[in-house]
């Protein structure tokens, strides 16, 4: 079976740091930001190379501002 590895990409001016998909994430891949996007909210981000492609934090997410990409390695 060929294992998948996912990438999480936040459009940080849509996230609002509602943490929602921090708990959805069963990779621990994601945290908060110390940076502050436009509208004053410190936004998701991935910290590790862990995540799976779970998709998990895409649909919890609000405001819809996560997407998720997978590929596989062979």
């Amino acid at each position: 079976m060929a294992k998948v590895k996912g990438e999480i990409v936040v459009d940080i001016e849509r996230c609002k740091g509602c943490q929602i998909c921090i708990s959805a994430c069963k990779e621990n891949v994601i945290g908060m930001s110390k940076k502050l996007n436009s509208k004053g909210y410190h936004f998701a981000q991935s910290f590790n190379e862990a995540c799976t492609g779970c998709i998990n934090c895409a649909l919890v997410c609000p405001d819809g501002a996560i997407a998720v990409y997978r590929a596989r390695l062979n």
